[in-house]
């Protein structure tokens, strides 16, 4: 687990330094440099993190990619075209992710008298903190360590009962990391949040993956362009990682804009599931 999460945090920081330096188009020689790695030892790493080569997943990444998505394609939130699936056989889990409300009582209380189990997992994007009840994953967050991430958990429901334990409901999550979605069962989410809150986060489902949308975007498509802000500070306090696909909303001009996990994360997700998409339009 350590050895992938230091895998993580090169490659997370060589996508930041070519955002940051993307319009000179920096060489592999110089990313690699920057992580200290020779450009053979580098190309690999990435390439079997991504699947792509870092010279195409880096041109996803870029602002000139996010431009692409938001102004040529015209994405629009609850399209239904082919590009909600990413193969013939296999089903986008944005199809088949619901979302079950807590009680007023377990929201108000903290979720009080709530039995909930957790466990640590790896991923390409670092380590993640995941946890249910028996109604469904309940939170999904990145963490540097575990013991940031059991305080975490224990902020968001600070009258639960936790546990320590291997679930079904978690494999069936973190294989989406894994680019495994052909599985026909549906993942259940039981989350604490406001109604508002819980009608953004559904939103955030219809978004295709390898495709972005903004905040203004989302605002329009609630009926109120002037809620972009309302709308973020709802994005921000998402309690479900990638599944709740929070890193497919980007400000207008094409910027990542905020992430609540950090912004190399964001841009390391938008490139892999771009790099995704091409696989599948090849």
């Amino acid at each position: 687990m350590e050895q992938e999460q230091l895998n993580f945090q090169r490659i997370a920081t060589a996508i930041d330094y070519v955002r940051n330096n993307f319009k000179r188009q920096p060489s592999l020689e110089e990313i690699a440099e920057v992580v200290h790695l020779s450009p053979f030892h580098f190309q690999r790493m990435f390439t079997e993190w991504a699947g792509v080569s870092p010279k195409k997943f880096l041109q996803y990444t870029s602002v000139e990619y996010a431009k692409h998505l938001l102004k040529e394609r015209q994405v629009t939130l609850f399209d239904a075209a082919e590009a909600t699936g990413l193969s013939g056989t296999g089903r986008l889990h944005d199809l088949f992710v619901t979302i079950e409300a807590m009680t007023p009582g377990e929201y108000k209380n903290g979720g009080e008298n709530l039995q909930i189990s957790y466990e640590f997992a790896a991923t390409p994007f670092g380590m993640i903190c995941i946890a249910s009840t028996e109604k469904g994953i309940c939170h999904l967050e990145f963490a540097d360590d575990e013991p940031e991430g059991l305080a975490a958990l224990s902020k968001r429901f600070p009258g639960a009962h936790l546990k320590s334990a291997n679930m079904n409901g978690h494999q069936t999550a973190l294989a989406f990391f894994q680019r495994d979605w052909n599985s026909e069962e549906k993942i259940r989410l039981h989350l604490k949040g406001t109604e508002f809150q819980l009608k953004v986060w559904q939103a955030l489902l219809q978004i295709p993956s390898g495709n972005l949308s903004s905040y203004g975007k989302l605002a329009e498509s609630f009926g109120n362009p002037g809620a972009s802000r309302a709308i973020g500070t709802a994005i921000g306090d998402n309690p479900v990682a990638f599944i709740i696909p929070c890193h497919r909303v980007i400000q207008s001009g094409g910027q990542p804009g905020g992430y609540h996990w950090g912004i190399p994360r964001k841009n390391a997700m938008i490139g892999w599931e771009a790099a995704l998409l091409e696989e599948k339009e090849a």
